[in-house]
């Protein structure tokens, strides 16, 4: 509760709702975390009325959480003084990014997206139901960072060490929360977590590409500061170096810590692994957060979707065409892990 705002509503609050298999095959229950502008939705069916994730993992022996982020769906938004103000939704973004790239090309891979179940145009009911089920976020991604990852934390301390599923914006979320609970993340799945490390890029179609953009990530991998090894002293900030060149022309240069550079002892105790699909927005620059990690100390196992023949996907991993090939690459992983 909230003392000091009219009427004490309940702020930083998360809704979770939770399905438990009889025959339970995994001792970690998943929890699956949405992205930008997303709710719990993206998890619980596709637009063109497939089963989603949630269903296909519970089929497989899991228990599944599924989460709405503070502020949005179900976790109601009843304090704005508190959380701060809506970002207005932006179908033109929703249209670049995650639906039709291909129409577009802001980035080279998006000529290759072919796999969004439907005519991506309005009138078709598949992408009707799409666009309908997006949300405003927090205009405030610090903020969001900030009230997710304690909800998260709170959610973990309460029903034991789990399985971490998170996708684009809320990958930042990821980091924290392992970072803060090492011990309670069994594995940490990242779709596609928000990058590249240090600054955000924009997409500017050819011939330039790409540009950096925004603010300077206090952690690098987000605006929460993680535990490095050594510490930071007081008011001290990380270092930041830029590749002169990126390593292929359809990709972007990589930002890193200068050296010697400083550890991330807590996410080194959690076993990662993340994907990236051909045709996304993410495909010229994931490898930058592999990198990074790497760098800081941090093994993890990086797929790209393409590689194991799975082409034509965008950023919307779990509710394209291929969504079940996706999440079968994922179950396959936590096997051989877990």
């Amino acid at each position: 509760m909230d003392e000091t705002q009219a009427g004490k509503p309940v702020v930083g609050h998360m809704y979770v709702e939770f399905q438990i298999p009889q025959d339970l095959k995994c001792p970690y229950p998943v929890i699956m975390v949405h992205g930008g502008q997303q709710n719990g939705t993206n998890w619980t069916g596709t637009p063109d009325g497939r089963e989603g994730w949630a269903q296909y993992f519970l089929r497989r022996g899991y228990a599944v959480y599924v989460v709405d982020q503070v502020a949005r769906g179900r976790s109601a938004h009843n304090a704005p003084e508190a959380h701060g103000p809506l970002a207005p939704l932006n179908r033109d973004f929703a249209m670049r990014r995650f639906i039709a790239p291909e129409r577009y090309v802001d980035w080279p891979q998006g000529a290759l997206h072919n796999q969004f179940p439907g005519e991506a145009k309005p009138g078709d009911p598949i992408f009707d139901n799409f666009v309908s089920s997006q949300m405003p976020s927090l205009a405030d991604y610090a903020k969001q960072q900030e009230l997710n990852s304690a909800a998260l934390v709170a959610l973990v301390d309460k029903i034991g060490k789990s399985i971490l599923v998170v996708h684009s914006q809320s990958g930042a979320f990821g980091w924290v929360v392992c970072d803060r609970r090492p011990d309670k993340i069994a594995a940490l799945v990242a779709l596609e977590p928000n990058g590249p490390p240090v600054r955000d890029v924009d997409n500017l179609g050819a011939p330039d590409w790409f540009a950096d953009v925004g603010r300077w990530k206090v952690s690098g991998l987000g605006d929460v500061q993680l535990t490095w090894e050594p510490p930071l002293a007081a008011g001290e900030t990380l270092k930041w170096t830029k590749a002169e060149k990126a390593t292929r022309p359809d990709c972007v240069g990589c930002w890193s810590q200068q050296e010697p550079a400083r550890k991330l002892s807590n996410l080194a105790k959690v076993k990662i692994v993340m994907l990236t699909a051909e045709a996304s927005y993410h495909a010229p620059y994931d490898h930058c957060t592999t990198q990074f990690l790497q760098q800081a100390g941090v093994t993890l196992d990086h797929i790209y979707l393409a590689e194991r023949g799975i082409k034509g996907t965008g950023h919307m991993l779990m509710i394209e065409k291929n969504s079940d090939e996706i999440a079968g690459v994922v179950h396959e992983w936590l096997q051989a892990n877990l």
